[in-house]
């Protein structure tokens, strides 16, 4: 039994609440909150027609929820429902029936971003096998960074006049972690 918006008991179709129960749990992130707008991002393994398909079924037999809109290939659904706390609240209880969890859920990689990682990695294998194994682009980057801070040693002086304090903060804290690490965090905890 839900409220509508007159703070009447409605009942859903029996056909509704027998679907009601989840059959996988659905992660999803909340990109958009605002008084009677509620925009979800499903995550990509669960964009499958039939199953978001039944999810805007079950929400559509809502009486406070006025419209839901989807696009299935980016995984959006766009739910506007009455502008109560309580609306929002049985839209977020139907969909936790569903099966829905909210969590940060990641995008995937964009096609650049794939593009460009693929092209260090082949790059990195051409370094390794022109070395033999000896030398890596993890091992050549730093370096060529070192080379650089001395050649501005060289012609700059040291400079510690210009470096700002948030900057000199940062890397006590980094050098700090780095070389601490945090397993002794995690065994001295357990």
């Amino acid at each position: 039994m839900l409220t509508n918006s007159h703070g009447n008991l409605t009942k859903m179709p029996i056909m509704e609440q027998t679907n009601l129960t989840p059959s996988k749990a659905i992660s999803t992130k909340i990109v958009s909150n605002t008084p009677g707008r509620l925009r979800l991002r499903i995550a990509r393994p669960y964009r499958e027609t039939r199953e978001m398909q039944h999810i805007i079924t079950t929400l559509k037999a809502q009486s406070n929820i006025s419209q839901v809109r989807t696009n299935i290939s980016h995984g959006s659904i766009v739910i506007e429902h009455d502008r109560t706390d309580n609306s929002l609240k049985n839209v977020v209880a139907t969909l936790v029936d569903l099966g829905v969890i909210f969590a940060d859920i990641t995008q995937g990689d964009s096609d650049a971003a794939v593009g460009v990682s693929n092209a260090v990695v082949n790059l990195n294998k051409r370094v390794e096998q022109a070395t033999n194994g000896e030398v890596d682009l993890r091992f050549l980057f730093p370096l060529g960074l070192s080379f650089l801070a001395i050649r501005q040693l060289f012609i700059r002086g040291l400079q510690f006049e210009t470096i700002p304090w948030y900057v000199l903060a940062w890397y006590a804290f980094d050098s700090f972690i780095k070389l601490h690490g945090t397993n002794r965090l995690k065994s001295s905890s357990e």
